[in-house]
C-alpha cells in the first residue's frame, strides 16, 4: 500500500513531525532511534511528537541522518540543544560539513525560504542551524541493538556521497532518504530520480537496496510504501533512472552541451510547465544543476 507518512506503522515505528518531513521513530525495547530530522523549522514539532510518542522527549537515545542535506538533518542542532543526552549519527563526512559556516549558511538560506509555511511551528523558538558534533560515525555493517529489533547500516551513495540506509531486518523496514528517489507528486507510477553525486553509484545502491527485499519503505517525504508496493516502487525507480539520464542528455544535446542552458530549459519544461514536482523550486534547481553536470561529464568520457 501507499500510505501517508503519519501515525504508527506496526508495533515498532511511529512518525514524528509531519508527512512533509517525517522523522521515523523506531521504538525498541531498550533504545529508541529517530531516523532523519528535517528542516530546522520543524524542530519544535519533533520535540512535541517525541513527548507524545515516547512519554517524554528525553527517552530518545539516537538520531541518525540518512545524508547531509538540510531537509534531513536541519533540526539536529536544535534537538542536540534541547536533548543533550541523545547521540547523533551520520556518515563520517557529515560531521565535518556541519562544522563549516558556509554549509550552515546555505542550509539556513534554503530553509528560510519555507519559513512562511512553518512559522506556526517555530513560534519564538531559537531554531538556528549551528555547528554540531556528531557522536557516531556510521558505516556499512554497523548494527545497533534497540531491544527486540536491530538497526543495520548500509552505505548507499549516489544521491549524495554520504547517503546511508537503515534497515530493520526483523520487520524488513527500510529508511534510505532519497537513495531510491521519491514519488513524483501524487502520481503512483512516476519516480523523481535523485542521483546527485554519482549516476553509477546511484544505480549500484538501488540494486543493493532491492536485494534486501524490504516490505516497508519510509520515504524521505510524504509517503510510506508497504508490501508489494514497496518492492514495486524500487523496481520503478531502477527502471526510471536510465530514462531520466537520457532525458537530461536530450536537453544537453539541444543546448549544444551548455549545462546552464540545459538546466534552464529543463526547469521550465519539467518543473514549471508540468507542475508535478512538490520539491521547492530553489532546491530543485540546485539538485538539477548537479544532475546535469554529472551527465555532461559522463558524455565527455
Amino acid at each position: 500500500m501507499k500510505l501517508e507518512a503519519k501515525g504508527n506503522f506496526g508495533d515498532w515505528i511511529t512518525v514524528a513531525g509531519n508527512h512533509f518531513y517525517p522523522g521515523y521513530v523506531i521504538r525498541g525495547r531498550k533504545k529508541r532511534l529517530m531516523i532523519d530530522a528535517g528542516i530546522n523549522l520543524m524542530g519544535p514539532a519533533y520535540i512535541a511528537s517525541l513527548n507524545h510518542i515516547l512519554g517524554g522527549n528525553d527517552a530518545l537515545d539516537y538520531v541518525f541522518a540518512t545524508h547531509s542535506h538540510f531537509d534531513h538533518l536541519g533540526s539536529i542542532p536544535y534537538l542536540k540543544r534541547k536533548l543533550p543526552r541523545i547521540q547523533a549519527g551520520a556518515a563520517p563526512r557529515v560531521g565535518g560539513l556541519m562544522q563549516k559556516q558556509s554549509v550552515l549558511d546555505l542550509m539556513t538560506t534554503l530553509s528560510e525560504l519555507q519559513r512562511p509555511f512553518f512559522q506556526h511551528i517555530v513560534g519564538d523558538e531559537d531554531v538556528r542551524i549551528t555547528p554540531v558534533n556528531f557522536d557516531i560515525d556510521l558505516k556499512e555493517g554497523d548494527i545497533f541493538d534497540l531491544g527486540s529489533v536491530t538497526c543495520e547500516v548500509y552505505e548507499v551513495p549516489g544521491h549524495t556521497a554520504d547517503s546511508l540506509a537503515f534497515y530493520i531486518p526483523e520487520i524488513r523496514a527500510l529508511f534510505g532518504g532519497e537513495a531510491y528517489g521519491i514519488p513524483e507528486g501524487d502520481k503512483d507510477g512516476e519516480v523523481q530520480v535523485e542521483f546527485l553525486s554519482s549516476y553509477e553509484d546511484y544505480i549500484a545502491s538501488l540494486e543493493k537496496i532491492i536485494r534486501l527485499q524490504p516490505r516497508l519503505i519510509g520515504m524521505a517525504h510524504m509517503w510510506v510504501f508497504t508490501d508489494d508496493d514497496a518492492t514495486g516502487f524500487l523496481k520503478r525507480s531502477l527502471e526510471a533512472t536510465p530514462r531520466y539520464r537520457k532525458l537530461i542528455e536530450t536537453y544537453l544535446d539541444s543546448a549544444n552541451g551548455d549545462v546552464a542552458a540545459a538546466v534552464l530549459s529543463m526547469a521550465q519544461k519539467e518543473y514549471d510547465e508540468k507542475g508535478t514536482i512538490a520539491q521547492p523550486r530553489e532546491s530543485y534547481i540546485q539538485n538539477l544543476n548537479a544532475q546535469v553536470r554529472r551527465v555532461a561529464a559522463m558524455q565527455q568520457r
